[in-house]
Parts: structure tokens; C-alpha cells; sequence
């Protein structure tokens, strides 16, 4: 049997990697807002001798994450594994100049979107089924007020899950990447030199074998 892989944040650097990586045994489920890089990643699963189905969303549209769900009940029933990358990077800046704008998408994004992902996806993950979020402990550093904050909430949010459902399922994960050339960190770190940084390839093959 098929196994099935949704990816939320599919299009580039950690996720685009997880679903290459996972490509030859899983069939993907790619969710990005981005139709034309969900295209390449297509293009890259088949490369690597698997199949996808993309799903050009929003996930702050509760709605829409609403019908990718019963989407996927309807057409496999299951979900076998489910990988949450998607991220807003807000501008640094301290925390007397944050900008409501910035705050509230950043919110939105890094941890509503969970908040209601989660219930939708737990039915689908049922008892054998895993859950996997990804850390990036910025919280209390200076100018990643916006999004220290908001992927801080995201990570305790999915630390409770875990907490909750060790007896019951789904298995319920949160790693830590290294640090990679991704154009999230190039936000925060315009200036460093990316040859130290990890490749997200090597970095999806080392968290996947985590699992």
C-alpha cells in the first residue's frame, strides 16, 4: 500500500527536500501558495521515480485546508505522515518598532495555521500515523521578536500534542534542522557565508532518519 506524505510549505528549501527525500516511497502531498515552484517540485519527485499531488493553497485559509483535508479522506482515506515547514520570516527589527502588519501575518502563518491544521489532519494521521514540526529556537533573541514569538507558539503548541497522544497516537515530533542557505535565513542573515551551512538535501535525509 501506498504510504502518504503531506507537506505544508512543499515548494522550497526544508519542505521541496523532505518531499524529494521522501519521493521513492511515499506518495506526496505538496501544499504551498506558489504554483510554479510546486511545478519544479514536481517535476523533481518524478526525477526521483515518485508521483505528487499539488495543492496550490493557503494554509491561513481555513476553508481551504478544510477541503484539502476531506480531499484527501475522500481519495485515500489516510494520511501516513504529515511534515509542517511552513514558515514566515518577518523582518528583524526590536521589538518597540514591530509592525502590525508583519505581526499579524506572522501570526497567521506560524501559529493559527497549525492551530487549525492540527484538528483537521489528527482523523486523518489516526494512531499510527506521524506528525512532524520543525524548530528554530529564536524566542527571546534581539530583533527576532516577531518571529521568535510566533514560531515559539507553533513549537509549544505542537509539544503539547505530543504530550497529549503518546498513548494514543499519532506520534507526534519536533526536530531541530541545522542551519541551511534556505531564503528564510538569507532574511535574517543576508551577509554570512553560506558555504558552512548545510544542504537541505543532507539536512532532509538526517531528520528523516530521525523518524
Amino acid at each position: 500500500m501506498t504510504q502518504i506524505a503531506l507537506i505544508t510549505g512543499a515548494s522550497r528549501g526544508l519542505g521541496a527536500a523532505l518531499a524529494v527525500a521522501l519521493a521513492p516511497t511515499h506518495h506526496i502531498v505538496a501544499v504551498a501558495r506558489t504554483t510554479g515552484a510546486l511545478e519544479e517540485l514536481d517535476d523533481r519527485i518524478k526525477s526521483a521515480g515518485g508521483s505528487a499531488t499539488l495543492a496550490p493553497m493557503d494554509i491561513t485559509d481555513p476553508n481551504a485546508m478544510a477541503t484539502l483535508c476531506r480531499g484527501i479522506h475522500d481519495r485515500w482515506g489516510r494520511l501516513d505522515l504529515w511534515l509542517h515547514t511552513a514558515v514566515h520570516a518577518a523582518m528583524l527589527c526590536p521589538a518597540n518598532f514591530v509592525d502590525t502588519k508583519d505581526w499579524q501575518k506572522s501570526v497567521a502563518i506560524n501559529a493559527t495555521a497549525p492551530s487549525v491544521l492540527i484538528p483537521y489532519v489528527a482523523p486523518l494521521l489516526g494512531a499510527e500515523g506521524r506528525a512532524v514540526f520543525f524548530d528554530d529556537p529564536r524566542a527571546g533573541e534581539k530583533f527576532f521578536g516577531i518571529y521568535g514569538a510566533t514560531k515559539a507558539a507553533q513549537i509549544a503548541l505542537a509539544r503539547s500534542w505530543a504530550a497529549e497522544t503518546v498513548r494514543t497516537g499519532p506520534k507526534v515530533h519536533v526536530l531541530t534542522p541545522n542551519p541551511m542557505p534556505t531564503a528564510t535565513r538569507a532574511r535574517f542573515f543576508p551577509g554570512e557565508d553560506r558555504s558552512s551551512l548545510a544542504a537541505p538535501a543532507d539536512e532532509a535525509a538526517r531528520l528523516l532518519a530521525l523518524l
